[in-house]
C-alpha cells in the first residue's frame, strides 16, 4: 500500500504503531501552511492514526482533524503547568490509548521538552516503565537529544 500525504515534521513513534509525536500538523506561526497542513492530516489518515492529542494552549487545526475523522483532545500543558494540568495531559493520552485500535498523536508546535517530558512521564503514568531514569532513556532515544531538566520535571517519581 503506498501511503498518500506528506509525514509530519519531526515525525516519531514512541511506541511502535500505537503512539507518536510530531511538530504541530502543518507547521507553527508564520510558517504554518495550509496544504502542508492538508497533506499531513491525509498522511495521519492514511497511516491510520485515529486521535490528535494537542498540548497547545488552542484550537489550532481542531476543525481540519474532525473534518478529517480524527479524535481531537485538547490538553495544554508546558513546562511551568500545575500538576493538575501535567496529569490532565497524562489521562487524555491514556483515554485515547485505551480506545480499541487506537494509533494517537501528541503534539505541540515542536518536538520540545515539554512534549518530551510528557511523553516520558506518560510511559511512567501508564505503567509501560517503571523508573523514571528508563523513560527518559527512552525518549531521549525516541527525540534523537537529552531532555533538560524542565522535561525531566515533568515526569512522575515511582517509588
Amino acid at each position: 500500500m503506498m501511503t498518500t500525504g506528506l509525514q509530519p515534521r519531526d515525525f516519531a513513534w514512541v511506541i511502535g504503531n500505537r503512539l507518536a509525536t510530531s511538530a504541530r500538523i502543518g507547521g507553527q506561526g508564520f510558517q504554518h501552511r495550509r496544504v502542508r497542513r492538508q497533506e499531513e492530516i491525509a498522511w495521519l489518515v492514511d497511516e491510520g492514526f485515529t486521535t490528535v492529542v494537542s498540548l497547545l494552549p488552542g484550537t489550532q487545526n481542531v476543525n481540519s482533524y474532525e473534518a478529517a475523522g480524527l479524535d481531537v483532545c485538547l490538553a495544554p500543558v508546558d513546562l511551568e503547568s500545575e500538576p493538575a494540568a501535567i496529569e490532565h495531559a497524562f489521562s487524555t493520552i491514556h483515554e485515547a490509548m485505551s480506545k480499541p485500535g487506537a494509533r494517537v498523536l501528541v503534539h505541540r508546535d515542536f518536538v520540545d521538552d515539554t512534549v518530551a517530558g510528557i511523553l516520558a512521564g506518560y510511559v511512567v503514568y501508564s505503567g509501560l516503565v517503571d523508573d523514571e531514569r528508563l523513560a527518559t532513556m527512552a525518549i531521549q532515544s525516541v527525540i534523537g537529544r537529552p531532555l533538560g531538566p524542565g522535561a525531566r520535571a515533568l515526569i512522575p517519581s515511582v517509588g
